[in-house]
């Protein structure tokens, strides 16, 4: 049985705020915690009213300080954004508070559009073309430091955070087979290149320190509820907001609408098709079929489970079916 993970965007629904964002985030990770999911990843993200989890490196902190046993960390840091010796010294500091939880994703996506870029950078002369090099710089600072080294990260030195590679095509394929990381795939919004992926990662993987084998964790989008039909209903929050994201209205987490598939026009229903396309939505049994045909198709190592659903207890209820479909082992 493959390990399950938790993926959550923080998600600000319609009427609600950014700390009841967070009070939510924290008791789905405990939640999380108590059925065994192994990991709860946040995102970063900006400028984007729907989404909380900006300062990813602070709420990964609040998740921690308020769980005991789970591993917490960033899917991911959007590392062009930031200097690497600055999340050196972040996650340094959250390994130190949480010795042996923290996992570090790094993605070269900007999170946000060009203006938003601009602002956090100031300028773009460096990003997605520097990601390799700061990497690496940033696998350095988390070495243990060395006579006559003149920058170091503290906390941060001899911590060895674990790294991840995130992404959505071939280059993250490339980068993380490249420097034996392990490789998180973006496949819950962009499956297009992900068998592709896959296949180029494990075929050139080359062992590191960290990693001696390939290791491939994939997302999915978790609708599960006590009915096919009511899983369905809650499913039309996300498509909703994926339809106005991609049409350039972005806004909080919508509640869901009966019927809103089936009102669409044929281009953008075919558009949800594909780019939701790994999503498993329905009743326990609808979903135990589902995990097992996913897995059985692309033999993940781990999958990472998200959900974009309007109500909170309504959430925490898919993320329980699915916990028990896949047969995790629940604690006291």
């Amino acid at each position: 049985m493959i390990p399950l993970s938790v993926l959550d965007l923080c998600p600000i629904v319609e009427g609600g705020d950014a700390a009841s964002s967070f009070a939510n985030s924290l008791d789905l990770a405990r939640h999380a915690e108590r059925l065994g999911y192994r990991r709860f990843w946040l995102a970063e993200h900006h400028n984007l009213r729907g989404v909380a989890s900006a300062a990813t490196s602070v709420l990964i902190g609040h998740i921690a300080a308020g769980t005991s046993r789970i591993r917490v960390g960033a899917g991911g840091i959007m590392l062009p954004n930031h200097s690497p010796l600055v999340i050196a010294e972040q996650f340094g500091t959250l390994a130190s508070l949480f010795p042996g939880r923290i996992d570090l994703g790094l993605g070269r996506a900007p999170g946000g559009d060009q203006a938003t870029a601009r602002a956090l950078r100031r300028n773009l002369e460096t990003g997605a073309a520097s990601f390799p090099h700061d990497v690496v710089e940033l696998q350095g600072y988390f070495q243990p430091a060395v006579p006559g080294q003149v920058i170091r990260a503290v906390p941060g030195a001899g911590l060895n955070v674990p790294l991840w590679i995130l992404g959505s095509s071939l280059y993250g394929a490339q980068l993380a087979a490249h420097l034996g990381l392990p490789y998180a795939f973006a496949s819950h919004f962009a499956p297009a290149e992900m068998e592709n992926a896959i296949a180029f990662y494990r075929g050139r993987f080359q062992p590191s320190e960290q990693l001696a084998e390939p290791y491939v964790m994939l997302g999915v989008n978790m609708f599960a509820a006590d009915t096919d039909e009511e899983a369905r209903f809650h499913f039309t929050s996300l498509q909703q907001a994926f339809v106005n994201l991609r049409t350039g209205n972005p806004g909080e987490l919508p509640p869901p609408v009966a019927g809103y598939e089936e009102r669409l026009p044929p281009l953008a229903r075919d558009m949800l098709a594909q780019a939701l396309s790994c999503s498993v939505v329905g009743a326990p049994d609808t979903v135990r079929g589902g995990l097992e045909n996913f897995i059985a198709k692309y033999k993940p190592d781990e999958l990472i489970l998200t959900a974009q659903i309007f109500d909170h207890k309504a959430r925490l209820r898919s993320f329980e079916i699915a916990a028990e479909s896949h047969g995790l082992k629940a604690s006291a």
